[in-house]
């Protein structure tokens, strides 16, 4: 049902489509961003609001964009995805077809990126989600061939679980895991075989594999299962809202050992909403705010006198999906999108507040490092960089 909803948005999306992008009254450029602002992620959404506005506030203080010898102003233009797929592709459609912007920024979550990236790709309009580490985001599902209009800003589920299977075996010196993941989440799914395959080329094995589905609030019965197989560490590939009660639960059945999580743990909310239970925990991030990285400081400080809070990796990455859309269109010289696409793709590398982007040619997905981070006295510390 949901594939042919999307093949239906694809059908109107396609008559109404326009090719290039004519901004109104030729003063502006028009720059789409969707975020889950509602549903299950809310903290995500507003990251991503808070990043975008502060990214497109800089550029306009400081005159806007340069085309042809006239500055223009950016325009953004919000959508809320709800975290729902449909909601995504509509929001998608909503910003090409009627908002006529030249590019698209988000979604972040996999689950809403995936049914937006097809809009924007049929429509060949750029869309950059910042926070989408599943693969199958930049590909086609029909060839297996990258996307021509959809990049990220972020690594890749393949790369966190080289990254997580690696530091859980070499660092943590773990022999044993157990995972705990929910199956109806296409990103927490592939993160979980990710790190599997991972570990276990370095040498450790895999217990214990359990399931629940969005939504679900009882873990006892998968929890039991992996407490009986004495794990040495449990994967949890959560979002930040599961993550407590989840956490809690497995101490409620005398389970000791640590949890180590993935870049879905990275939102300062967990903290608020775990406390102690999460203390001495481990997880994998796009970056971290205390990086001596002067640009990452400029950033950092910025945030936090705008919206008085620490950025979290989503808010620095959509920060960083604006700065990759402005320097395409500035190479561009025009709004174009098929020319900002091409500048887009031609881009080899870019110096981001989240660290350094290297793009090959053809491919959307950037080589960049990941951070592995732990919960140490109610804060996200940085414990080590990890390269590609």
């Amino acid at each position: 049902m949901k594939k042919l909803i999307y093949v239906l948005i694809f059908a109107v999306m396609t008559t109404f489509a326009i090719a290039g992008c004519k901004n109104s009254g030729d003063s502006t450029v028009r720059i789409g961003l969707i975020a889950e602002l509602t549903g299950q992620i809310p903290a995500v959404g507003a990251s991503c609001k808070n990043g975008a506005l502060l990214a497109v506030k800089e550029i306009n203080d400081a005159g806007g964009i340069e085309l042809g010898g006239k500055k223009y102003k950016v325009e953004l233009i919000i959508e809320d995805s709800a975290s729902k797929p449909e909601q995504a592709a509509s929001a998608a459609q909503k910003l090409i077809t009627q908002n006529n912007v030249v590019a698209i920024v988000g979604p972040n979550s996999s689950g809403n990126a995936l049914p937006a990236s097809e809009i924007a790709e049929t429509s060949k309009t750029v869309l950059i989600t910042p926070w989408s580490t599943n693969p199958k985001t930049t590909l086609d599902a029909r060839t297996g061939l990258p996307k021509k209009y959809v990049f990220r800003a972020c690594f890749t589920d393949i790369f966190e679980g080289q990254v997580l299977g690696k530091f859980a075996g070499d660092n943590l010196k773990v022999t044993k895991a157990a995972v705990l993941y929910d199956v109806a989440s296409e990103v927490l799914k592939s993160q979980s075989e990710l790190f599997n395959k991972s570990f276990e080329e370095n040498g450790g094995k895999v217990v214990a594999v359990e399931t629940y589905s969005t939504g679900d609030k009882d873990f006892t019965a998968q929890l039991t299962k992996i407490k009986s197989t004495q794990p040495d560490i449990i994967f949890l590939p959560s979002y930040y809202t599961d993550v407590p009660l989840q956490v809690q639960q497995a101490h409620r059945l005398g389970i000791t050992v640590p949890f180590l999580g993935s870049d879905a743990w990275s939102t300062e909310e967990l903290i608020k909403m775990c406390g102690k239970d999460c203390e001495g925990f481990y997880f994998c991030n796009h970056y971290s705010a205390s990086s001596t990285n002067p640009a990452t400081r400029k950033f950092v400080e910025a945030y936090s006198a705008q919206y008085n809070g620490t950025p979290d990796d989503v808010a620095a990455l959509t920060y960083d999906s604006i700065g990759l859309l402005k320097e395409a269109i500035v190479k561009a010289g025009k709004t174009d999108r098929e020319a900002v696409r091409e500048a887009l793709s031609a881009i080899r590398d870019f110096s981001g507040v989240t660290g350094n982007m290297r793009f090959t040619q053809g491919s959307g997905d950037p080589a960049k490092s990941a951070v592995i981070m732990q919960i140490k006295d109610g804060k996200f510390v940085w414990v080590a960089d990890v390269n590609p």
